[in-house]
């Protein structure tokens, strides 16, 4: 009777790689590979270390705004390109491709929703689109934002993600630092809260202008704040900075701003904020 090798049922390396690409994510804090559906599950947050990455402006509205209360407000506005800027490509093409693959107009999403049935004015920073700089579109919004929340006395939460002014708008981007920060002035003569979260990356023009202006500024673990990035620092300065420079633990213990919440209790501390402060 002839002998045949027994060969092992299953699949061999080359096809586990295959059936294995595209399930796993490795988490690019601690190194883990986690179950991409295990990430969305966590609101974006790596189950083995806590790490926090982006997430998408369209969930934190869901997140932050009770069902069905989300009223969106000055999407018909897009960016003009008044100096005719071209780099690698005209910037109304790079426009375009950032309008095509994010579905919004620009760089932020703002509204009015309710949280635990108070009214308020929210914003979200899309970083997606164009590191969600602030052009013309995004001053214009958040100023409108603001004069709203003023008006109708109803408190502004606006979560900020940023890489800071729009350099393919230059001083016109800039020039919107001063108008937002005049929006919040109006907010504070209203005696109208302005809770600003501060999410990883907020920097540049943003966070030199409005984003650290709240009356309460709450920031996501281990986010990104400042203005200049540390490297840019260090190669000026010519100084090694200290361990987390910038980072938002550092900031709370040196009193820049005011709490650390995680994601999951970012809606509790909000509301708790928008029932206490509310005129």
């Amino acid at each position: 009777m002839p002998e045949f090798a027994k060969t092992k049922a299953g699949v061999d390396a080359s096809e586990k790689k295959t059936l294995g690409e595209g399930l796993f994510r490795k988490c690019e804090a601690c190194g883990d590979a986690v179950k991409k559906e295990d990430f969305a599950r966590n609101l974006e947050v790596c189950p083995a270390c806590g790490a926090h990455f982006h997430l998408a402006a369209e969930r934190w509205i869901a997140l932050l705004g009770d069902e069905g209360s989300w009223t969106p407000r000055d999407t018909e506005l897009v960016a003009a390109d008044p100096l005719c800027f071209v780099d690698s490509k005209a910037y109304p093409a790079r426009v375009d491709a950032a309008r095509t693959s994010t579905g919004v107009n620009d760089a932020i999403l703002a509204g009015e929703a309710r949280i635990d049935g108070r009214p308020v004015q929210l914003g979200v920073f899309v970083f997606r689109f164009m590191g969600g700089s602030m052009g013309s579109v995004v001053g214009e919004v958040i100023t409108r934002l603001m004069e709203r929340g003023a008006e109708k006395r109803q408190p502004v939460v606006l979560l900020s993600c940023s890489g800071g002014a729009r350099m393919q708008e230059g001083a016109l981007s800039l020039m919107l630092m001063a108008k937002t920060v005049a929006a919040r002035g109006k907010l504070r003569e209203a005696r109208v809260p302005f809770i600003s979260v501060l999410l990883n990356p907020t920097t540049g023009g943003v966070a030199a202008s409005f984003a650290l202006q709240g009356d309460v500024n709450i920031a996501e673990p281990g986010a990104l704040i400042g203005f200049a990035g540390p490297r840019v620092i260090e190669d000026t300065i010519r100084q090694k900075l200290p361990d987390g420079f910038q980072r938002s633990e550092f900031l709370l213990e040196h009193g820049m701003i005011d709490l650390i919440s995680s994601r999951r209790e970012m809606r509790d501390t909000i509301a708790r904020l928008v029932e206490y402060l509310s005129p």
